[in-house]
Parts: structure tokens; sequence; C-alpha cells
């Protein structure tokens, strides 16, 4: 999306999974100063990344979790191993789903379907019973699984694809409203490089990526009491396979707070000493505006009084 008001010098670049159309396109069309600078589609959230740390963009949007499918893994990975990002904001579409053809072509007609593979899943209880037959052609995103038909570049007999496809091609709507799940949402996330987090709204998420030092009996418990011991809920804790042996895993994990927040930068302090790699990926405000509760014993003063009695003790001043 762009305008011709002024050069493209002036505007900031955006890439995002094209090509146009694509849930990922809706997500960036809520960033307000997203709004008639260069959106850059791209073939996969690694090269999205890559636009970003080689600076042939300003940010990247990307999908990283579900709310059927769960985490996007290949966005977790890309995230947990490409250095100099930071996720500075985070964004939810509903998602829905309709099955197209080309003109012509009936339910009865469909053997092979393209798909995303998220899309997909989210769509095997209705394949499963009005196509029980069918097969899957993986798509690389939901607008291209309908293009191929369109190009002629698929085998498929009909895709998955967002509603919005049927305003921008003719193309044969064969049913509607196919996900299982009426309440499915994506959640989204804007990256840049490596930036000052945004200042702290009180309703605030940071995101993490932390390996287990080693295994042994607790490991994984006295990572989670860094956050427990803090009055930190957490929102999101997914495992993720590190590569280089079996049995190894890092953790993905989305904390309510922020970095600036006093109880947030002492669990942090405190998975650092634990953890031989922590990557902190970003403190932003949550897309659902909810206020973080905790209990008054975890607010900020509690942490700077508890400090100052410390170095009160340490100076040798007598206790009040």
């Amino acid at each position: 999306m762009t305008t011709d008001s002024a050069p493209d010098a002036a505007r900031r670049t955006y890439s995002y999974l094209g090509p146009a159309g694509t849930f990922t396109e809706a997500a960036l069309s809520q960033v307000p100063e997203a709004r008639n600078q260069i959106w850059k589609p791209v073939r996969n959230v690694a090269e999205a990344l890559d636009d970003v740390v080689q600076g042939r963009s300003d940010a990247a949007m990307i999908a990283i979790e579900n709310s059927v499918d769960g985490g996007v893994s290949t966005a977790q990975d890309a995230l947990a191993t490409m250095p100099g990002i930071r996720i500075v904001g985070e964004y939810l579409v509903p998602v829905s789903f309709v099955l197209v053809a080309r003109p012509g072509t009936s339910l009865a007609d469909v053997s092979l379907v393209a798909a995303h593979p998220v899309a997909y899943a989210q769509c095997l209880i209705w394949l499963g019973r009005e196509l029980p037959a069918h097969a899957h052609l993986p798509a690389s995103s939901n607008v291209a699984s309908a293009l191929g038909l369109i190009d002629g570049s698929s085998d498929a007999d009909a895709a998955i694809a967002p509603p919005g496809i049927l305003e921008h091609h003719d193309l044969q709507l064969l049913a509607e409203d196919i996900g299982d799940n009426r309440q499915a949402v994506t959640r989204f996330v804007l990256v840049q490089r490596t930036v000052t987090p945004p200042p702290p709204t009180g309703a605030d998420k940071t995101s993490l990526i932390v390996e287990l030092p080693q295994e042994y009996p607790g490991a994984l418990m006295e990572m989670l009491e860094q956050f427990a011991t803090r009055g930190i809920n957490l929102s999101l804790l997914a495992s993720r396979p590190v590569g280089d042996a079996l049995g190894r895993y890092r953790f993905v994990i989305d904390a309510d707070g922020h970095i600036q927040d006093e109880r947030m930068a002492d669990a942090l302090m405190g998975l650092r000493r634990f953890s031989p790699k922590v990557i902190f990926l970003g403190s932003y405000p949550r897309a659902d505006r909810v206020i973080n509760r905790y209990p008054d014993r975890y607010s900020d003063d509690v942490f700077v009084e508890a400090r100052d009695w410390l170095r009160s003790l340490v100076a040798g001043e007598p206790e009040a």
C-alpha cells in the first residue's frame, strides 16, 4: 500500500507475507504508522525477518500464534536464530475461510485442496465431513493457494482462502465459513531491528526465548519459578527443539508485564543467572489492552523498598 503524495525515500518499508489480501496484510493495516507507506509482500517469515535485519525493510509483520493451532513454529524458530530483532507491537486478526475453485467447478469435483498448512489445520473437521477423500497441497500463503488456481500453476481442484479473495479475483465460491472454530484468531507481531522498547502502558507483554542450562530434575520448574516468585503470569509457554541434539529444547515465553517493571526486570536477571541463553524479543503493548493485574506485594514500590532496605544493611545504617 503506497500513495503518490511522497517520494519513496520519505516512506518506511514494511514486509509482510504476501501476496496482497493475506491475513498478514490485514494485520499490517491495523498499524497507524504503516498507512501510506511501502508495503512489500514476501514469500515466507524468514525472508520478512531478513529484510529487517539487512535493512531492506524498516519493519515486518509476521504471524506468531493462532488460537486454534497454537504457536507458528517457523516464526518462533526464526526469532530464536536471527539476532538483532525486537517485537514492538502485536495485533489480532479474526480468521475465517472460504473454499474457492475455478469457475464451473462443483464441490463434487474436488479431490485436491490447496491451503496454507495453518489454514488447513483449522478446517479439518469441515474437510473431513464434506471431502473425506481429499488430499492436501501445501501453499505458501492463504492467498497464494487461490492464485495458483487462476494462473494455472497449481494442480489443485480448490483452495482454502480468506473471504476477501472473491473481491479481487473471478473464482467460484464452493463453501464459506468452513473454519472449525468461529472464534479463531491469529496473533501477529510487528518486528524491527533492535530498538529501545516502547514505554510501559500498564497493559504490556514481554516475549522471551529461554534455553534450559542442562537436563536435570526440576530444571523447568526452576525456570518457571523465576516468574512465579515475582507474581508474573505467563500467557504463552511453548517448547521448540534446539536442533543440535535429541532432548534439547528452548522455551518460547510471553510474560505479562514490561521490562521496565521492577518485577519483570528482577525476573529477567534471575533468568540470566539460570540460563546459558536468554533471548529478549521485546516488551510491547498487548493487543487486547487488558491491564496487567498482580498482588500489591509485587508492585514496583515493594521491590524498590526491599532493595533500599538491603543497601541500608550493607551500609551499616540503623534499621528504622
